[in-house]
Order: structure tokens, then sequence, then C-alpha cells
């Protein structure tokens, strides 16, 4: 009569899977801090990434405030004159330009984090 054994037990040692790496190290962030070559292209990256989230904030910005006085001489050339233009400056201030700008500035600021965000995860090695 042979008795069926039970399987045998393996163990498996080894460094567990979320470890592998030392705390606190990720290469990116090693070439950064000794300043090579492939350091300086990483922080180059973000700088450049960010100047240019900067440029079209700025440009798209010039273009609204630029367009302003033609905006504002748009009542005479249409042949209104009740008085003076100012309410209509107003109304376009008010309802037209302030909220564009808060939305070129959210968007800017937006974009900014979003950088900086996959700059961390470059450099953290998540």
């Amino acid at each position: 009569m042979s008795a069926e054994q039970p399987p045998r037990r393996v163990v498996v040692t080894g460094v567990p899977r979320g470890t592998r790496r030392p705390p606190g190290h990720a290469p990116a962030r090693s070439e950064i801090s000794e300043q090579t070559t492939l350091g300086t292209t990483y922080v180059r990256s973000l700088m450049r990434s960010q100047l240019r989230a900067a440029l079209y904030a700025l440009g798209t910005l010039a273009l609204l405030v630029g367009s302003l006085p033609l905006l504002f001489a748009l009542p005479a050339a249409l042949g209104y004159s009740p008085g003076s233009p100012e309410p209509f400056v107003w109304v376009v201030l008010g309802v037209a330009v302030y909220p564009l700008m808060w939305l070129i500035a959210r968007w800017y600021v937006r974009r900014a984090e979003r950088n900086e965000r996959d700059f961390t995860r470059l450099v953290e090695g998540r």
C-alpha cells in the first residue's frame, strides 16, 4: 500500500516586490543631484515645458488685451453714439475680458501643476 504523500512545500525567499529598490533611491533623482548630463536634460525638459505653457498663456492674454481697442472702437464704427460708450466698455470688461483672463490663468496653473507632477513621477521612478 503506497500512501499518497502531501505536496511538498516550497519556501521562496527574496526581496518583496514593492521593495526591490532601496528606499529613497531613484535613478532620475540621482542623475539630477549628481548634475550629470542626463539630469541636466531632465531639468531642462521641465523648464522647457513650463516656459511653453507660460508663453501660450502670455500670447493668448496679449491677443485678448491687444484686441480691446478695436473692440472699444466698434460702437463708433457702427454709428452708435448715444452719449458715451462707457456702458459698452464696462460690459465688455466685466462680462467678457475678466472671465477670459481667469480662464487663461486657471489653464496655466493646471498645466504647470501637471508638468511638475509628471516630472515628480519621473524623478521618483513611479
